[in-house]
């Protein structure tokens, strides 16, 4: 081994350990064991078996993801901007361009905890101010800044505030503007009818704040804020409202069924472990807003609507079930992954359809559980075999928030699973047919 390739591997050994130890002192910080206890009273109150090796490092994984998603409390703003400001000449003039020597920075992607919910969402973050002084911010500091605050527990409004005042007050501009497109994700319910697939899943909101030379929202300065982002193909109408941000309604929520008594200290037990007042106004409510997310993935089971037929062996056709939507939540990690399923199996010309109810029931059976995509895609393939005459293809396609909320903050990204069985897990021609039929449908 060279001189070098012996100093690279000391390198990788000493970073090695010290991850390791870091990793270990994490583990062993008070704020992480309490959440991992309240985690394993959440688990058995669904009725899972906190033993099992699927779940068994799930309190870690949750304490873990939930600590760094509120990693804001920590931190400051000043903290970030005090050796990010730079001199230069000419703004006060607005010689930078634009009106006033206006600086615009879109697309800051960045995602918060619901502190109704405790559910994460997305946020796109547009700022735009105009300097002040002769100084101007670096621009990676303004993704800084807006993730101090992102970092915590929030409602659109109020981060928009917070980012909006930490800028003025710390980077002093002539004024300030903050847009946030915030996307929800909705809350599926057992008690109606399965969701709509025509739906897109997701509460969508936009908001604005100002400040300075941008408190007036109908200057010429907001205008040209806003032609700016427009340009770029933002749209800012606004979706829903600030009253209905968060999908979860609680009803009475004041009284809780001594049976949830348990879990609903857990949840107050994790809030506290956050750094956060379970009776601040806002939150008093969360734990019963946070369970009714939780139960609908309670071990209880689901009936599934299979009436079966028999298709008989000779030439068939293709049929599809397509964008059938579900959701789900993770079992590593207790963070909701969401999106649709095609299905895609043989049947004999004039013999009876298995049907799009028989489906949706299926995949609602196999959704509303602790899971994982790949086994959840596969058990629906396993459960319609039997009912088309052993067949069939099963394609789920979804997008998963503990990709945007673990540190990772992968947005955009999705997950596609696939499960064949009989003709399909040995036709190639048989799989590309029902894929394009998918492209098709979407």
């Amino acid at each position: 081994m060279s001189a070098l390739d012996e100093r690279h591997l000391n390198v990788e050994v000493e970073n090695g350990i010290k991850n390791g130890c870091f990793a270990l002192a994490f583990e062993q910080q008070p704020e992480t064991i309490a959440i991992q206890e309240a985690v394993k009273v959440l688990l058995q109150g669904l009725g899972e078996d906190i033993t099992r090796e699927g779940i068994r490092k799930t309190p870690f994984r949750v304490a873990k993801a939930l600590r760094e998603g509120t990693r804001g409390y920590k931190q400051k703003v000043k903290d970030f901007v005090q050796s990010a400001l730079f001199p230069e000449t000419g703004l006060d003039d607005g010689q930078a361009g634009g009106v006033g020597g206006l600086v615009v920075v879109r697309d800051l992607d960045h995602y918060s905890y619901c502190e109704s919910c405790l559910l994460p969402f997305q946020v796109k973050c547009h700022i735009g101010y105009v300097p002040s002084g002769q100084r101007v911010l670096g621009l990676s500091k303004f993704s800084r800044v807006t993730d101090v605050f992102a970092k915590r527990l929030q409602k659109p409004q109020r981060l928009a505030d917070d980012i909006c005042s930490a800028l003025q007050h710390s980077v002093k501009p002539s004024g300030v503007a903050v847009v946030l497109q915030c996307s929800h994700i909705l809350f599926p319910s057992l008690d109606i009818d399965f969701p709509d697939s025509s739906n897109n899943g997701f509460v969508e909101l936009n908001v604005t704040s100002g400040l300075g030379d941008f408190e007036d929202e109908r200057s010429d300065l907001w205008c040209e804020f806003l032609s700016l982002l427009k340009f770029k193909g933002v749209k800012l109408h606004r979706n829903g409202s600030v009253k209905d941000w968060c999908p979860i309604v609680v009803e009475n929520s004041s009284k809780v069924l001594p049976a949830d008594s348990e879990m609903v200290s857990a949840v107050v037990s994790i809030l506290k472990s956050l750094g956060e007042d379970p009776s601040r106004k806002e939150l008093i409510a969360t734990p019963t807003g946070f369970l009714k997310w939780m139960m609908n993935f309670q071990n209880a089971n689901l009936e599934m609507k299979l009436n079966r037929f028999d298709c008989k062996v000779m030439e068939r056709r293709l049929s599809c079930e397509t964008n059938i939507r579900f959701w789900s939540m993770c079992e590593h990690h207790l963070l909701p992954f969401y999106g649709v399923v095609h299905i895609g199996y043989f049947c004999a010309d004039g013999s009876k359809l298995i049907g799009r109810s028989l489906v949706e029931s299926i995949v609602q059976f196999y959704g509303f559980k602790l899971q994982v995509q790949e086994r959840m895609t596969r058990q629906i393939a396993e459960t319609l075999s039997p009912q088309v005459g052993g067949d069939i293809i099963v394609v789920a396609e979804a997008g998963h928030t503990c990709m945007i909320s673990r540190g990772i903050e992968k947005f955009g990204s999705s997950t596609a699973t696939v499960a064949v069985l009989g003709r399909f897990s040995s036709d190639l021609s048989a799989r590309t047919k029902f894929l394009e039929s998918i492209q098709k449908t979407e």
